[in-house]
């Protein structure tokens, strides 16, 4: 029997994913699976706007608050536990709707990711280690030194990449470019892709809203203890989990550098900026309605969420 399609649920910030895919979740006896980058971490389950409590409970939601601060995970990671996950919802006879606004994490779904082998946990350590020890400038030349191919396409300030691009260089006496450059293993699995761009003025003042509500929430106190984590576990300031939109103006407030007005206000420009792009690389990469890019996807995108049209389409 061939198994149904994957359905996965992309758009920008605040567009409503997480309720459609709790719906659709509902709608098919599904199991929601996270494909949203900063929502891997367990620290920040208000300022990333994660699945609440309540809408846990009405269906299984997977890979939400696994990570700790300290780590990180790359979308080749991410796949094989999104994999893992679809399957064993396969397995129990339920389908599987992946929702998030990290559309690498999609596409690598989608389109498969090179096979780079597994890095040793020694490796990484070591070479996070030596990042520290001599900082990002020399960091860099020497990566451009060993890896001109990577070194030339990270730039400066990317430390995360720069780090990834090294230790693979370390562990497999390969570039990362190299790794990249082979093939790609495709999953063997068809998706219903379903895009959410609402007008660019609706997704703004839904962005500013959502923050609004979120310092209600209590969401200066989730600050406040990631901050005091990160200063006593001595976190790498550069670590994925710091990039959540809004932690670094907030966490200025908190140390009395910025008003709560200002940092509200910054936090807001950034949320939109962040929502544009994404609107811009969900439009480029996954254009047109109810147009197949491949043999194993159809899109399906909507300027609103209409729950029985989208229903009628998936169903």
């Amino acid at each position: 029997m061939e198994q149904p399609p994957v359905i996965l649920v992309g758009g920008p910030t605040a567009s409503g994913k997480s309720n459609l895919a709790l719906q659709i979740a509902e709608q098919l006896d599904g199991v929601v699976i996270n494909a949203d980058a900063i929502q891997t971490y367990r620290d920040l389950f208000i300022l990333t706007a994660r699945p609440s409590i309540a809408d846990e409970e009405r269906v299984n939601h997977e890979l939400y608050g696994f990570l700790e601060a300290t780590d990180s995970c790359s979308a080749g990671q991410w796949q094989k536990l999104a994999l893992s996950e679809i399957a064993s919802a396969t397995a129990k006879g339920k389908r599987s709707i992946l929702v998030g606004g990290t559309g690498l994490y999609l596409k690598s779904l989608v389109e498969g990711i090179a096979a780079i082998p597994e890095i040793p946990s020694v490796v990484r350590a070591s070479s996070r280690e030596y990042f520290k020890q001599i900082g990002k400038q020399r960091f860099h030349a020497e990566l451009l030194s060993r890896d001109p191919v990577m070194g030339q396409r990270i730039s400066f300030g990317d430390s995360q990449r720069m780090i990834r691009a090294w230790e693979v260089f370390e562990a497999t006496g390969q570039s990362l470019s190299y790794w990249q450059g082979l093939p790609a293993e495709v999953p063997k699995l068809n998706f219903i892709m379903i895009v959410l761009i609402p007008p660019r003025e609706e997704i703004y003042i839904a962005c500013e809203d959502r923050l609004d509500k979120m310092i209600s929430a209590g969401v200066l106190k989730e600050v406040r203890q990631l901050s005091q984590k990160a200063s006593v576990e001595e976190i790498d300031p550069s670590s994925p989990i710091f990039k959540a939109i809004g932690y670094t103006e907030l966490s200025s407030y908190l140390e009395g550098k910025l008003t709560i007005d200002e940092a509200l206000l910054a936090s807001k420009q950034k949320t939109r900026r962040y929502a544009k792009r994404q609107m811009t690389w969900f439009r480029n990469q996954f254009s047109g309605v109810e147009t197949s890019l491949a043999s194993n996807i159809t899109i399906l995108k909507y300027s609103c969420v209409n729950y029985e049209k989208i229903f009628s389409n998936i169903s």
